[in-house]
């Protein structure tokens, strides 16, 4: 499962070597100054699925990893069945707008980042 971590004065999105497979992409970092907010998602299945031009892989309900552009937003998802909670944190001038991240404690997650100055 992706884990979104604080080095530093980034924020992380560690991706696992099947999730950096299945979303054709690598591990993402921002700066921690570029979040600008941090929701708690009760289904991040439901947050993952936007229209759009997707690369990754999109089971929906199942798996949504990768990149979505939609609505002039770019957005990157990591959601599995295991984990459909999680949080989406907003950025500004980063390259993603948005990331969606199921994770299975989400509160302790939106915390941390509001803690450290994110959000």
């Amino acid at each position: 499962m992706a884990q979104l971590t604080i080095e530093g004065q980034e924020v992380v999105l560690h991706l696992t070597k099947g999730e950096k497979v299945e979303g054709v992409h690598g591990d993402l970092r921002a700066p921690l100054v570029a979040v600008t907010a941090v929701d708690v998602l009760d289904d991040a299945h439901r947050a993952a699925d936007v229209v759009g031009v997707k690369v990754g892989t999109r089971i929906a309900g199942v798996i949504e990893v990768g990149t979505v552009r939609a609505r002039g937003k770019r957005l990157f998802v990591a959601v599995h069945r295991d984990t459909p909670r999680g949080v989406r944190v907003s950025l500004t001038g980063a390259d993603q707008d948005e990331w969606v991240v199921g994770c299975a404690d989400p509160e302790t997650v939106a915390a941390l980042l509001a803690r450290r100055g994110g959000g």
